[in-house]
């Protein structure tokens, strides 16, 4: 969006407020470490200045094509089903988001992730590190090829399992545009325990699933699965208000 003038006062772009009924709590009691990193009091909305709808400058010589392929690393192939995780980053308006930033995180097949604090006995992955990063095309798109990540425990309650989940960050056209969030897999049979995913007020949950994209599979490689992403407005995709960088 940009800016006019009416006579000497600039007029700033705004952007569509989510409903309130659609957003995920940042506290949940189901999700017990929401409990030591929420807020205690209700977030204020505050309103849109120019430093919050002028973009960031992400620097296009960073994003390498090879950053898009997670399956292809220190010399060698990941272990695991190659998935095609496509799909439009588009803005509150409908229109598509170009030249945004997309990064993603995720466990390997066996559904442990490459960090330190990580110590599920499933095997590492000397050839998967579950990093990726791509910007947005003119028309919004983006793709990564990565394998489908596994389920794993996370001990936040009796028998706890996550969903297969792939993790996001997208930077839109402005600081605004800011997205953290969770990308499931279709009729996965752990959504019914899974708090993270059951914090989504029910009507929302949709927004969270891929889908199954029988024309976009490689033939005799690669399944694929499209997701698009809504950054703001009425029909944005579910997010991470407070994240604090851990791995679930």
């Amino acid at each position: 969006m940009t800016g006019t003038t009416s006579g000497s006062r600039l007029q700033l772009p705004s952007y569509l407020r989510e409903d309130v009924s659609l957003r995920t709590p940042v506290g949940f009691p189901d999700y017990r470490s929401t409990g030591l990193r929420a807020p205690l009091r209700t977030p204020i909305d505050l309103p849109h200045r120019l430093t919050e709808v002028t973009g960031p400058v992400l620097g296009e010589d960073r994003v390498k094509p090879e950053d898009a392929d997670l399956t292809l690393r220190n010399g060698g192939e990941a272990v695991g089903q190659r998935i095609l995780v496509h799909g439009r980053v588009l803005d509150s308006d409908g229109r598509p988001v170009p030249d945004a930033l997309v990064e993603v995180w995720q466990a390997n097949a066996g559904g442990r992730y490459r960090h330190v604090v990580d110590v599920f006995p499933a095997p590492l992955d000397p050839h998967f590190d579950g990093l990726g990063r791509v910007t947005t095309d003119s028309l919004g798109r983006y793709e990564f090829m990565t394998i489908k990540p596994g389920a794993y425990p996370w001990g936040n309650h009796h028998n706890a399992w996550r969903p297969a989940h792939i993790h996001f960050s997208l930077f839109g056209r402005a600081f605004t545009q800011r997205l953290v969030t969770q990308m499931y897999f279709p009729d996965d049979p752990l959504f019914g325990q899974d708090p993270i995913f059951n914090s989504i007020p029910a009507a929302a949950r949709h927004r969270a699933i891929s889908q199954f994209s029988l024309e976009r599979t490689v033939d005799n490689w690669a399944l694929a699965f499209e997701w698009n992403i809504v950054l703001r407005g009425t029909d944005q995709t579910p997010f991470e208000t407070e994240d604090d960088g851990d791995v679930a």
